[in-house]
């Protein structure tokens, strides 16, 4: 078995909770009293420009929210979007000391709009584990597209069978494992922790 030299990780619901998600946005429609399957038309045709980066959350929320009066403001329903996020502190502490111990090139494979994505890099400290980010956001590709995971072993020029790949998903890892990267479906920090042991990843 090849040794894994790179640990691909995806954010939302590995290293913190989704973003903007159908829980995340069940959530916010009570909050603001929005009728669902109005708000839901609009944004399945507005997805996938959203997080490949091609229109703004001013742009997204201009067409699924704010479209019409409201008795709240955009700000209002920003910092709601933004308030949603919330770390898994034990994946998170597990994955920079992977990254502490310098033996790894990490960085994720991400769908996130391109505001939501920016802030919880900065919010969550990703910066100080990632050495590089293959956001849909960024590179205009979304996962479960093979594209993006292309793209992700000849940026980082990592033979496939070098790198693991981490989603909570299982759709999200066929087209890395059709590549040649391993992979993991992520369902808690143990068990994480172990398949990558298997691997030969372990502090």
């Amino acid at each position: 078995m090849a040794e894994i030299r790179a640990l691909f990780w995806d954010v939302g619901g590995v290293l913190l909770s989704n973003a903007w998600d159908h829980h995340e946005r069940a959530q916010a429609l009570e909050q603001f009293h929005l009728d669902a399957a109005e708000f839901q038309a609009r944004h399945e045709m507005l997805v996938s420009p959203f997080e490949r980066g091609k229109i703004t959350l001013d742009e997204y929320l201009d067409r699924t929210v704010f479209y019409k009066p409201r008795t709240f403001s955009r700000e209002a329903f920003r910092d709601a979007m933004f308030a949603l996020s919330q770390p898994f502190p034990d994946v998170l502490d597990f994955a920079g000391k992977l990254a502490a111990s310098g033996r790894w090139l990490m960085g994720t494979i991400n769908n996130e709009s391109r505001e939501l994505n920016n802030f919880r890099i900065g919010r969550f400290g990703l910066r100080e584990i990632f050495r590089i980010f293959l956001s849909s956001c960024y590179v205009g590709l979304r996962k479960p597209e093979r594209d993006i995971y292309r793209l992700a072993l000849e940026t980082t020029q990592m033979a496939a069978e070098a790198c693991c790949f981490i989603d909570d998903r299982p759709v999200n890892l066929e087209c890395a494992a059709q590549l040649g990267m391993k992979t993991i479906q992520m369902q808690n920090r143990q068990q994480l922790a172990a398949d990558l042991e298997k691997l030969g990843v372990s502090l």
